[in-house]
């Protein structure tokens, strides 16, 4: 089974150019959600980028989420927040956007963190981190919240060259997919490796 696509954006991305890419990839592929990574952007600039993603992704079909800012989920009319900060902030999101709005929890480290996020009625747990190297212990985690429980796994593989998603639903791309030369293309190959 080909996992759904689940993008995370570069933590350099950069409004001038950026938008540009996103429509390529999304030409290549839909996708079902986009997380916007808030990594060093101040909240002026992370505003301005996910504004465009917003629009952007939205147009596209995907759902798009804003890293750990209720507010600002809320004012873009984004459609939900992913939350990074732990169990009390995942609880606090719940509890102010639910149901109207999708929230996703991820800096999941153990099964008994995953067990504590998924007893708050969140719709996703995303497994793995938002960038950078892989972790093959998420990978673990991902195979084994999937094959166990209902509330959808997203499995994060930041240097994912295709599309196994070890049994989670959805695959997130970061950091090999933005890293190409033409991030549609490398996605192109990684779909065309893909199972049938």
């Amino acid at each position: 089974m080909t996992p759904e696509l689940y993008l995370i954006t570069p933590a350099e991305a950069d409004a001038a150019d950026f938008g540009s890419r996103l429509m390529a990839v999304l030409s290549t592929s839909p996708a079902a959600a986009i997380l916007v990574r808030r990594a060093s952007f101040d909240e002026a600039a992370y505003a301005r980028i996910a504004s465009q993603v917003v629009n952007i992704g939205q147009g596209a079909g995907a759902a798009v989420l804003i890293e750990d800012d209720v507010a600002l989920a809320r004012r873009l009319r984004a459609d939900g927040v992913h939350v990074t900060a732990g169990l009390e902030s995942a609880r606090e999101a719940v509890s102010a956007l639910k149901p109207d709005f999708i929230v996703g929890a991820g800096n999941v480290r153990t099964r008994h963190d995953a067990m504590s996020f998924g007893e708050l009625g969140i719709d996703y747990l995303l497994f793995g981190p938002l960038g950078g190297e892989t972790d093959p212990k998420a990978t673990e985690l991902a195979e084994w919240w999937a094959e166990t429980f209902e509330i959808p796994a997203v499995l994060s593989d930041p240097g994912a060259t295709g599309l196994d998603a070890a049994g989670a639903e959805f695959l997130a791309l970061s950091t090999s997919l933005w890293s190409a030369p033409a991030p549609a293309e490398a996605l192109r190959t990684m779909l065309a490796g893909a199972p049938a």
